[in-house]
């Protein structure tokens, strides 16, 4: 349930910062996602380099193929995926013999990040994302009465 209302609440946030800002918080779910893994920043880490790698690939791919349009968005959410399970099984590696915690927040999260950064900026697109997202969780720990929320895992 508590996946829900995040989601929910980032889509509020998400489109109003759009509205009243400008910019895009990383596409309407990143924001709720983002938002229940603000206690464990090692995954936030993690997505945000899955989602920097992403978008460096895109970048050598545009100038290496024509890509556009909703190709741009497929290849981003491809991309993000690759790496983020990259990046997810290479914590697991190097470092096995204690649980670091680093790791990927969902599947097509680095993605849409990565499409974002594309189409704004990286330092517009992670900034109106850290800050929607600390809305949804702020609203989240309102809305259950003030109980520290534990993120579900994915």
């Amino acid at each position: 349930m508590l996946i829900a209302e995040a989601i929910g609440l980032g889509l509020v946030a998400s489109l109003f910062f759009t509205e009243a800002v400008g910019f895009a918080a990383g596409g309407f779910v990143v924001p709720g996602y983002i938002a229940l893994y603000l206690d464990r920043p090692l995954q936030v880490l993690g997505t945000v380099l899955a989602a920097l790698l992403t978008y460096g690939c895109l970048k050598l791919s545009g100038r290496l193929f024509l890509v556009y349009g909703r190709r741009t968005l497929v290849l981003s959410v491809l991309l993000g995926f690759v790496f983020g399970a990259l990046i997810s099984r290479m914590s697991t590696f190097a470092f096995a013999s204690f649980e670091t915690g680093f790791a990927v927040i969902g599947f097509i999260i680095p993605g849409l990040l990565a499409y974002w950064m594309t189409r704004q900026g990286i330092v517009q697109t992670l900034a109106a994302m850290v800050v929607a997202a600390v809305i949804v969780r702020l609203a989240l720990i309102v809305f259950h009465g003030g109980a520290l929320l534990d993120a579900p895992l994915l």
